[in-house]
């Protein structure tokens, strides 16, 4: 099949997300073995992602299990996406970064976001509060201090072994994230494809708003959203049906539960506020055949001029996971 819209940058963000059946361990093994298909199927990064006290979430600790991805994996880029600065004390992280560049120099990206534990139960086991996130920008500007050797706070104080290396930070934002992306002179992970106002919105202000810096001259926008690509439309709509329902189930229960078999939720006696939830969580993806995804890919490329895509795809059966990685690389002109 012939690549239908113009060459761009393709990576995966993986959740680790655990699957009803199975355990923690297996959705880590999991998120591996992803990354290596991703890798064969060539993509450009893979990235995973920061979550505290969700059942349906295995990845709690980002830096680790990307030193895992990393070391399964030979050529793909390898990061976050991402590290929650507010959780963490920029001078840790920079060390973090530090001994994985060491391990796998030229492969690991730092992609950071703004958020803080979610539950005040969450944010005191972290040792941090809400006001934690409103110091985003200068944790941010203190982490680039230590990767760069420039801060001035604690001079006697170095972080080894990242000071002096360059590993490319990313801002995962939307709103006053991508302001202060732009401000940093850093690229801008921006999502979701879902609501192109908010999108736009964001993307033009980091554009207009952006200052070149020592880690980047120009404005980079990477665009993440929901992708699922099969046989047919309605195949396609079904992979998105785990997720949906994890996510109306978060909202009308409290919990984000692992993921069931879209069967098994079609059996589900939903309340009608948990229906209207589930129907929402599947509307606005981009999802269906290799036709439909590439018109859908096309349009929200030239809508935000984006220079990378990111996508993500959290469903039960893993092996239509890996024929949507399939179809999507296919159609993107990629190794597949």
């Amino acid at each position: 099949m012939s690549t239908a819209f113009a060459p761009i940058r393709i990576s995966v963000l993986d959740r680790s997300r655990t699957r009803e059946g199975y355990d923690a361990a297996e959705a880590l093994r999991d998120t591996v073995a992803l990354a290596r298909t991703a890798e064969e199927l060539g993509y450009h990064r893979f990235w995973v992602s920061e979550h505290h006290s969700v059942p349906g979430v295995a990845g709690s600790a980002p830096t680790v299990l990307a030193a895992a991805v990393a070391a399964a994996t030979t050529t793909i880029r390898v990061g976050t996406g991402g590290v929650m600065l507010p959780n963490h004390q920029p001078f840790v992280v920079a060390e973090q970064f530090g001994v994985l560049a060491s391990l796998f120099p030229g492969r690991i990206d730092m992609g950071l976001g703004r958020s803080v534990g979610f539950t005040d139960g969450i944010r005191r086991a972290l040792g941090r509060g809400k006001e934690d996130a409103r110091d985003f920008g200068a944790r941010l500007a203190e982490l680039l201090g230590w990767m760069d050797g420039s801060q001035q706070a604690h001079p006697q104080v170095h972080a080894h072994p990242a000071e002096g290396l360059r590993v490319p930070p990313f801002v995962l934002a939307i709103g006053e994230g991508a302001e202060i992306a732009a401000a940093a002179g850093l690229p801008l992970v921006v999502g979701d494809l879902r609501n192109r106002d908010k999108l736009m919105r964001a993307v033009d202000g980091y554009r207009g708003g952006f200052r070149p810096s020592a880690w980047s001259s120009a404005p980079y926008v990477v665009v993440s959203g929901t992708v699922a690509v099969a046989g047919t439309d309605e195949e396609a709509g079904r992979l998105l049906v785990p997720e949906a329902w994890s996510m109306a189930h978060a909202r009308t229960r409290g919990s984000f539960p692992p993921l069931l078999p879209a069967e098994r939720i079609d059996a589900l006696a939903m309340t009608e506020k948990e229906r209207g939830l589930f129907e929402e969580g599947l509307r606005g993806h981009l999802a269906g055949t290799e036709e439909t995804v590439s018109a859908g890919l096309e349009r929200a490329v030239e809508e935000t001029g984006a220079d990378e895509l990111l996508v993500t795809t959290s469903t039960y059966d893993r092996e239509a996971l890996v024929d949507s990685m399939r179809r999507l690389a296919r159609l993107a002109g990629l190794r597949a």
